[in-house]
């Protein structure tokens, strides 16, 4: 059995960096900021949501579509330095990762 709350601590690590990164890359563009501040959000309602129930998987769920959005604004901007794309691409793999093992 997956811990989802440690799962969910480890994706939130991912996510810091890359909100760190793309806050701190001066190419980004303000919809690739404002859609990693959403992933953002929607990991701290995850890891939220799994502290209350015993069964987080409809937060992963959800938190996974933010990480879609963020790694697929990540992809089509253009200004973005390439260790900004892939700290999202990293913060988008580890909730794949986290989905597909439970």
């Amino acid at each position: 059995m997956v811990d989802i709350k440690a799962g969910l601590v480890e994706v939130a690590t991912k996510v810091d960096a890359a909100e760190d990164a793309v806050t701190h890359d001066g190419g980004s563009s303000p919809v690739l900021a404002a859609v990693v501040r959403e992933f953002r959000a929607k990991t701290d309602k995850a890891r939220a949501s799994a502290a209350a129930t015993p069964d987080g998987r409809d937060a992963v769920i959800e938190l996974e579509q933010a990480g879609d959005s963020a790694k697929a604004a990540a992809e089509a901007d253009p200004g973005i330095a390439n260790t900004t794309r892939q700290a999202v691409l990293d913060a988008h793999l580890s909730i794949c990762m986290l989905k597909g093992a439970l």
